[in-house]
């Protein structure tokens, strides 16, 4: 039997030191631990996807909580099932005693550990959405107070009235107009159009 963990973190930037502190206590081999910094929408995952293919049967994963394999409901449980029941691996989630396959493999502990392992991922899910929905209620609010996201809006060039005027007059083309402006046809066009729009 080998012996796994598994780490994931949702970003570049986020540390994965919790998760592997708790592996190095139990004495994981590091050439074992397997790490993904992406997001849990699904299994796509190098890291994820190598140990998988290592794995065999009897062996044994670690993973520090549930949503560290995933936080799509339906995924969590496919995946929780052609590990346990197709491959014959045992899970161990670290957070949380009762999801141990090693435990109660008679057919009461294996209902009780799916019942627990269904409410949970429900619970990931459910979380994940309720962050979205609370970021998009927070970008709404900060838009309705006059809040500009995203890059700031770069002024108009010096010359762009007059660069606008012979492109309205056919003496110029789209092209030329944005080149001599220094800036793409798009963004040009877009401008060209907002300085209209405000004359009108």
């Amino acid at each position: 039997m080998n012996i796994y963990g598994y780490i994931r973190v949702s970003s570049r930037d986020q540390s994965e030191d919790r998760q592997t502190a708790a592996f190095r206590e139990l004495a994981i081999p590091s050439g074992n631990i397997f790490l993904d910094k992406q997001s849990g929408r699904d299994f796509d995952r190098p890291s994820y996807q190598r140990m998988v293919r290592r794995m065999k049967r009897d062996d044994l994963l670690y993973i520090k909580s549930i949503d560290r394999l995933g936080r799509n409901y339906e995924e969590i449980l496919e995946q929780w099932r052609v590990l346990t029941k197709e491959r014959g691996i045992d899970i161990v989630v670290l957070d949380m005693p009762l999801l141990d396959t090693r435990r109660g493999r008679d057919l009461m502990g294996t209902f009780l550990s799916d019942i627990v392992l269904q409410v949970l991922s429900f619970v990931a899910e459910n979380e994940r959405m309720n962050i979205r929905q609370r970021q998009e209620e927070g970008i709404a609010a900060a838009k309705a107070r006059g809040v500009r996201f995203g890059r700031p809006e770069l002024p108009y060039p010096e010359n762009f009235r007059e660069i606008h005027r012979d492109w309205r007059k056919k003496k110029i083309t789209l092209r030329q107009a944005a080149d001599a402006c220094g800036m793409p046809v798009g963004t040009f066009y877009g401008k060209a159009r907002k300085l209209e729009n405000s004359a009108e």
